[in-house]
């Protein structure tokens, strides 16, 4: 799922996002409004029934979850009205653009396969790594073949990029 931030992203700085990323969010936010919200407002109007609210646990954390609900759709709304989309899939010459795939190796001989996206639609543990990490600023712009030297808070880490593609597969 996409990184969640506490507040809108109210910097002059561009949001770019892929097709399929934004798609996500948009599927996130009907799926909300349209089932989970009204579930759970039916939820909370049979838990106020039952008479004593105060020390009602059901009514209490329904409202709790519907303010969730309601503070993640307000998010939602607000960053997809900003965000750019980037439709066109990066060119094929070996260099690393925004949405391309890219098979890396590390110094221990290991490899990893990254897309490079935008900040909403990170998944660390996936596979999708943020054009704004050090990672993604490093390997942007850069050539198949080329050795990438990445910041990090231990010490640097170094990589060799050894495929880029528009597609998973690699």
């Amino acid at each position: 799922m996409s990184r969640a931030r506490t507040r809108p992203d109210e910097s002059t700085k561009p949001s770019y996002i892929t097709a399929a990323g934004y798609r996500r969010l948009e599927e996130e936010a009907h799926q909300l409004w349209t089932v989970e919200r009204p579930k759970l407002v039916k939820a909370v109007a049979i838990a106020a029934a039952e008479g004593d609210r105060s020390e009602n646990a059901e009514y209490i954390y329904g409202k709790r979850k519907l303010f969730e609900i309601d503070r993640r759709l307000t998010f939602l709304g607000k960053r997809l009205d900003v965000l750019t989309i980037v439709h066109e899939k990066p060119t094929v010459d070996g260099k690393v653009y925004f949405g391309s795939w890219v098979k890396l190796e590390d110094d221990a001989g290991e490899t990893r396969v990254l897309q490079i996206v935008g900040p909403d639609e990170t998944d660390v543990a996936g596979d999708k790594i943020s054009c704004e990490a050090p990672m993604g600023r490093a390997l942007l712009g850069r050539l198949e073949g080329e050795d990438v030297v990445v910041p990090r808070p231990r010490g640097e880490a170094h990589f060799c990029i050894l495929a880029v593609a528009r597609e998973r597969p690699l």
